[in-house]
């Protein structure tokens, strides 16, 4: 599976963070789910815990998928 990337954050003054994606906003964190992005981000993979954060992550069966009979075209 291909690792997710094209995805920056921007910490504003005020505590909210915004998360885009190849320069299109992808989502807006503000509060506690702020902080605990952060303390993420900081501590694994960045670009892996954005595609998370976004709802952009890949399970791993969408190669499954495009062979099931009903894809098919």
């Amino acid at each position: 599976m291909p690792r997710p990337f094209g995805y920056t954050y921007e910490q504003r003054p005020d505590g909210t963070v915004t998360i885009t994606h190849q320069g299109r906003s992808a989502g807006t964190l503000r509060g506690a789910r702020a902080g605990k992005f952060l303390g993420e981000v900081e501590s694994g993979d960045a670009q892996l815990v954005m595609a998370r954060w976004t709802g952009a992550y890949k399970h791993g069966n969408e190669r499954m998928a495009r062979r099931h009979p009903r894809n098919r075209t």
